[in-house]
């Protein structure tokens, strides 16, 4: 069966996944802010949304199931940007994830040892911004915002099927 409120937020996610990771790789490789270690991992909620919205306009079924994946990936996306606003904001310190160059191979300890020496991005640093957020900060909020557009969709799904 399908659901009218599911299918319209399935769409809604596929653009919104499309414009935020087109806006992250635009800044990144055309405007050349290279993105810190906790950037890129806020970007797997909206990989892993694009495919599960894909998937649901495609085949219809197990839309439920689908839109809870989501829900539960931007959960995560919500936790790990709220942590990165606070490394930025001071309240936190930053862990070895910020700490790691993410493009070395590393096979031994002299490999580690130069990778923590070597000029990563700091996660505290913001360099880019928008109407004065970080990008964090901003994906802190649509993430936040998706979490409850999802949670209220999934408790009202049975109303909503036709």
């Amino acid at each position: 069966m399908l659901n009218l409120s599911v299918h319209k937020l399935a769409i809604f996610l596929v653009m919104l996944s499309v414009i935020t990771l087109g806006t992250a790789y635009y800044i990144e490789h055309i405007l050349m802010y290279k993105p810190c270690n906790l950037c890129l991992i806020e970007r797997i909620p909206y990989w892993v949304t694009l495919i599960l919205s894909l998937i649901i306009l495609i085949l219809k079924k197990f839309q439920r199931i689908l839109i809870s994946f989501i829900l539960v990936s931007f959960v995560l996306g919500v936790i790990v940007s709220f942590y990165h606003v606070g490394i930025e904001q001071g309240f936190f310190d930053e862990s070895l994830v910020c700490l790691f160059n993410t493009n070395e191979n590393l096979m031994n300890t002299e490999d580690l040892l130069a990778s923590l020496q070597n000029n990563s991005v700091s996660c505290k640093n913001v360099d880019f911004r928008i109407f004065t957020f970080s990008l964090a900060t901003i994906n802190l909020f649509i993430s936040l915002g998706v979490s409850v557009i999802i949670t209220k969709i999934l408790f009202n799904y049975e109303k909503n099927k036709y």
